[in-house]
């Protein structure tokens, strides 16, 4: 029971800290209006907090082969409170993306520590639980528009901020009182030494680091700009953001779904599957339909990219050793989100430069392909890996 109410406290925490990266989306419009900024400034606002998610997660690896993971979910969720505190109190956006980029600092610490101690409280049903723990951190996603809408009518964009902050309070407190009283598992122990898992487990890191970078780069510039690209497919700004809301709530039962299916099948073949059905949606939803067909494919596309992360964490997670499972995850973890997090900001800077989001996402669906097919041919000729080296 005690690793039950242990997990129950980690899934509030992931909500808390996967809807600090995803409110920007929803925020952009309301934040240029309030700053004057440009696409390309409010990309790289949203860039930075996905950046910030990137940039902690090596070092977290290695703070993990000496630090208890309880203790740095614990300071996660400080710093996402005094980042959320920071943002709400700032005058300019520069200041907001000094907050942005604290936020994702906050989440990425926080998935390096978690997901391996998620993994580890129940690990004859890896899939399932990183499914259930997922599926929370998509409902935070799921609920950013409805935040954001909610406090445009009672306050302004600010108001989104104190709200997260206080939530990333209490939570904390919950969450520390919990691990007093819990049984925490052991497995980590073992896991001392960083660049010896990596050495000893580049090949399933790096074929990790090429499904998730390609096809997360793709996701940051589609959904951190839908709202923009749906207005000019004719969507209202209420419309734009309650279809974001959809995409993001299609995601809740594909976690849970997809964490499922990855315990029961081979892995390789599906995750293969789901970055082929992801492309083809981002393809699909710049094609000249109309609203029904936006609002199908926006759904469908949720439902599919979001398959996509339980069941890389259960390929890297689900096989990896005790000793090496942290630190190789986390190497995987931060180069992976290095490279994706540079998508919003793309799509910012080509947009000022004159092209249109549709010319854009056909040329992401185009570059998806072609990653696939290596990465098909490679799983053919026996490079891809099925798992993790013993």
């Amino acid at each position: 029971m005690s690793r039950r109410r242990l997990f129950g406290s980690l899934c509030t925490l992931v909500f808390l800290v996967n809807l600090a990266r995803v409110v920007f989306a929803p925020l952009v419009e309301p934040l240029q209006s309030a700053f004057g900024t440009s696409n390309a400034t409010i990309g790289l606002t949203v860039t930075l907090a996905w950046v910030g998610s990137a940039l902690p997660r090596i070092p977290t690896g290695y703070l993990l082969t000496r630090v208890p993971r309880h203790y740095v979910v614990g300071a996660t969720g400080l710093v996402l409170t005094a980042a959320s505190v920071f943002i709400a109190a700032a005058d300019s956006v520069a200041l907001v993306m000094v907050g942005a980029l604290a936020m994702g600092l906050a989440s990425g610490a926080y998935f390096i520590a978690a997901n391996p101690l998620v993994s580890e409280l129940f690990p004859e049903r890896v899939g399932s639980a990183l499914g259930i723990h997922g599926m929370s951190s998509q409902i935070g996603a799921a609920v950013a528009s409805l935040l954001v809408s909610a406090a445009l009518v009672v306050g302004d964009w600010r108001t989104t901020f104190h709200a997260i902050g206080a939530a990333a309070l209490l939570s904390t407190g919950v969450f520390v009182l919990v691990t007093r009283r819990s049984t925490l598992p052991e497995a980590g122990g073992e896991d001392r030494d960083l660049l010896a898992a990596v050495r000893h487990q580049w090949r399933i890191v790096l074929a990790g680091v090429l499904i998730i970078s390609a096809s997360g780069f793709v996701w940051q510039g589609v959904f951190n700009f839908l709202d923009s690209y749906l207005r000019t497919r004719g969507f209202s700004g209420g419309d734009a953001r309650l279809l974001l809301t959809g995409v993001f709530a299609a995601g809740i039962p594909a976690f849970a779904v997809t964490g499922w299916l990855a315990d029961r099948v081979a892995i390789v073949p599906l995750l293969l599957s789901i970055l082929a059905g992801f492309s083809l949606c981002v393809l699909a939803l710049t094609l000249p339909f109309g609203t029904g067909w936006v609002v199908g494919v926006c759904l469908v596309l949720g439902y599919v990219v979001h398959s996509l992360f339980p069941a890389m964490d259960t390929y890297l997670l689900g096989s990896l050793p005790d000793r090496h499972r942290a630190s190789a995850y986390a190497v995987y973890s931060g180069t992976m989100m290095l490279i994706q997090a540079t998508g919003s900001w793309s799509v910012g800077l080509l947009t000022d430069s004159g092209l249109s989001f549709t010319l854009v996402y056909r040329g992401f669906a185009a570059g998806l392909a072609v990653v696939l097919v290596g990465l098909v041919a490679a799983h053919l000729a026996g490079r891809l890996p099925a798992g993790a080296r013993a």
